[in-house]
């Protein structure tokens, strides 16, 4: 066999092989939640990305959405490419040994991608899309990939040997022929799993969060109450998690006496509490809608770590999603009776975007703290991280006073006829877990203010909603501005030296033009 030979079926097997891998990883996590590199490699590099750099390459390629679709593509593309590259290697090494054990094959194929995936992806190995717990999860996600390396090895074997296998004897010596029909056969078996890989990929991507990921709430249809379908939604996801109920376990772990593992039944014989919280996403800018508000259900938090007893030196709490996101915030806060660890939204259970069947609500914080699909509760010392922290959001977490117009819209123009009969304004204030006690607006760019009323003044957990008649004094343009004051008397202020990973703040100013 030539050298050219044995890289050109290599490579053609390789590539197929990868294919066939591509496919079988596809299938784990359609019928089974399996979490394979195709979702959890960004998890695990995105770790790495500061948060500054992670922004500037999501606005390069177009936002979240894109970067993820990026993201997978990329990763599918790179499994082909490694297994071409991986079968050219394997074409050399077999035109100079006349035949490769499977051990041999076994070991290369196998068990040294799996070594070297399994080191570098060990922190997300516990993600499981239907909910299986941690552990559990990262048995079922090696035993995953060793499937799928599996299949890539007998694919690369069986393929590379049918492509090269003698098949003529002339004078009793053996002779490979071209081995282009051959080719052709084996490159037409690749695009038929190419295409059935195509249609389980339409799959994921139809039940994929590309569709309501970054939905914003706001605007003339904003109510107290926030109905589920429309509450804003913030996901690092590719497919969000379908969580089994049956097969779901919260989990109280780390620095504490006595581990306590709840399955949903258990969780919810406990006592319950109803608690209308606000949630508001880190970056929510001025004028945007990644804010909501619901009427939650569920356990305190501080009962579920009060059974575990957590330990001296404990200092925060990491919570982690069947999804492997994790987040921190201080043990007070968890003990806190508004910190709860809810199962149902609204009066229903939650919704699957949500986090079904269990998220945490930590009134107060950014959104990002509320951790979803949550399955443990690490009890931990003052140096842990979560998902977001590890990129460098942060270091203030805590909500500052926020307010905005709902309407009218920006550069809205009114004729004066109209405009003397009043142009209603109205929006949101938002204070964090501190309330909103006043609202007040401006006509000429916070030079003098004028009070709003509280249609809704809400609880200090929530939003307010506001509403004001104004009655322009004539034709001209106009720049109107909103603040709010909260629950401590504090009023809403621009913090120049905040960073912008700490949450945006400022002041929500429109154009009006009475014409």
């Amino acid at each position: 066999m030539t050298r050219g030979r044995a890289i050109g079926a290599g490579f053609l097997g390789g590539a197929v092989a990868g294919l066939v891998m591509t496919v079988v990883m596809l299938l784990l996590a359609w019928l089974f939640g399996v979490a394979t590199p195709l979702t959890i490699f960004g998890d695990r590099l995105s770790v790495f990305i500061p948060a500054d750099q992670f922004l500037s390459l999501m606005g390069r390629v177009g936002g979240y959405n894109h970067l993820k679709q990026l993201g997978v593509g990329s990763v599918i593309f790179g499994q082909i490419f490694v297994g071409a590259l991986g079968g050219m290697s394997y074409g050399l090494s077999a035109r100079k040994r006349r035949r490769i054990g499977f051990a041999a094959t076994a070991s290369a194929f196998v068990f040294l991608p799996l070594m070297s995936v399994a080191v570098l992806l060990w922190p997300v190995l516990g993600t499981h899309y239907f909910g299986l717990p941690i552990a559990r999860a990262t048995l079922v996600t090696l035993l995953g990939l060793v499937a799928a390396f599996a299949f890539f090895e007998r694919t690369l074997v069986i393929g590379f040997r049918f492509l090269t296998r003698p098949t003529v004897q002339i004078n009793d010596q053996e002779f490979t022929p071209r081995i282009g029909r051959r080719a052709i056969f084996f490159g037409g078996l690749g695009i038929l799993i190419a295409g059935g890989g195509a249609g389980l990929l339409r799959k994921l991507y139809q039940s994929a969060t590309f569709s309501y990921d970054g939905t914003q709430y706001k605007g003339r249809i904003v109510q107290p109450i926030t109905p589920n379908d429309q509450f804003y939604c913030v996901t690092k996801n590719v497919v969000d998690p379908q969580v089994n109920p049956s097969l779901w376990r919260l989990e109280i772990t780390g620095l504490v006496e006595k581990r306590q593992t709840y399955r949903l039944d258990r969780l919810k014989a406990l006592p319950a509490v109803m608690q209308e919280t606000t949630l508001m996403c880190i970056s929510n800018g001025l004028d945007t809608g990644l804010m909501s508000n619901a009427l939650w259900k569920g356990v305190p938090m501080s009962t579920l770590l009060g059974a575990a007893t957590p330990l001296t030196g404990a200092a925060k709490v990491r919570l982690h999603g069947v999804d492997n996101y994790t987040d921190t915030f201080p043990l007070e806060k968890a003990m806190d009776p508004t910190t709860l660890v809810v199962y149902e939204m609204n009066g229903e259970p939650l919704p699957h975007r949500h986090g079904s069947p269990a998220r945490v609500i930590v009134p107060g914080y950014f959104g990002e703290k509320h951790v979803k699909w949550i399955t443990r509760i690490e009890v931990a010392d003052a140096n842990a991280e979560g998902f977001y922290e590890a990129q460098g959001w942060g270091p203030d977490f805590i909500v500052p006073t926020r307010s905005r117009f709902d309407q009218p819209d920006h550069e809205s123009t009114f004729n004066l006829e109209t405009a003397s009969k009043g142009i209603f304004l109205s929006g949101v204030a938002f204070g964090g877990d501190r309330g909103i006690t006043r609202v007040e607006v401006s006509f000429d760019d916070g030079e003098n203010w004028q009070e709003a009323k509280l249609d809704y003044p809400g609880t200090k957990l929530t939003w307010a909603l506001w509403s004001y008649l104004w009655l322009p004094e004539g034709a001209d343009d106009y720049t109107l501005v909103v603040r709010a004051t909260d629950g401590e008397g504090e009023v809403q202020e621009w913090e120049e030296d905040r960073p912008f990973k700490s949450g945006t703040t400022g002041f929500h100013k429109i154009v009006v033009h009475v014409a």
